[in-house]
């Protein structure tokens, strides 16, 4: 395969058993590359700085330097590199730290190889990947915030009505294909809609600009297909 097409992956674990068994998995998916691997926050900060992956898998609780803190670093030298957090935590601070750090993913270890895969190359798109049980949680969040200040007052913005479309499926984990199919639109001109719509909110991803339009009221959480989590069933 074209080296363009492959995605260039950093796995950063202080387990080796993790990291070893992480790294046989994508070593035989052929469009992805296992550039190489760290054991702690300030070896992938440093690896990524060497090796330029285009997606850095990473776990949270580390020594030295912990996952946030690197993903912080990570994205602020590299904002265009995807990192995604694979960990055994889906309490609610490790979730928003990781996002407000930076993080495009939010995935649980037991996710399976495929979920993995999957999760890389829409990362690797620029999309985000947030498992299902996190993004409920990240709603919820949301929908408390709202009830405890009623709701929330659109303020002006200059998002299209087609941007408004696009925000509001987004915000609900669409994929541009899903998006395109959806509005009756073409992958690129989803593409650009995105884009127009991260340029005009400032956000830096997917899952950053469907936060930001909740929380300036452009959209709201019972406009979305969602369902929110719900902390009695876990």
């Amino acid at each position: 395969m074209d080296d363009q097409n492959v995605i260039k992956v950093l796995i950063v674990d202080d387990h080796h058993v993790v990291r070893e068994g992480i790294s046989a998995i994508l070593k035989i998916v052929e469009d992805i590359e296992v550039l190489g691997e760290a054991k702690d926050g300030q070896e992938a900060i440093e690896q990524a700085r060497a090796l330029l992956p285009d997606v850095v898998l990473i776990d949270i609780s580390m020594p030295l330097m912990d996952g946030v803190a690197a993903t912080r670093a990570i994205k602020r030298e590299h904002p265009h590199m995807g990192v995604v957090a694979l960990t055994m935590y889906e309490e609610e601070q490790y979730i928003y730290d990781m996002i407000r750090a930076g993080a495009t993913g939010y995935l649980l270890k037991n996710t399976d190889s495929s979920e993995l895969t999957t999760a890389i190359r829409a990362i690797y798109r620029g999309e985000s990947m947030i498992n299902p049980s996190v993004a409920s949680k990240i709603l919820s969040e949301f929908s408390q915030l709202s009830a405890g200040k009623g709701r929330n007052v659109r303020v002006d913005h200059d998002l299209t009505d087609r941007e408004m479309s696009v925000i509001r499926l987004l915000a609900e984990g669409k994929t541009n294909k899903e998006i395109a199919n959806a509005l009756d639109l073409s992958e690129k001109t989803v593409k650009n809609h995105v884009r127009n719509i991260f340029h005009k909110l400032h956000a830096y991803d997917r899952t950053h600009a469907a936060m930001l339009a909740l929380r300036k009221g452009l959209i709201a959480l019972d406009e979305l297909d969602v369902t929110p989590y719900d902390a009695s069933e876990s």
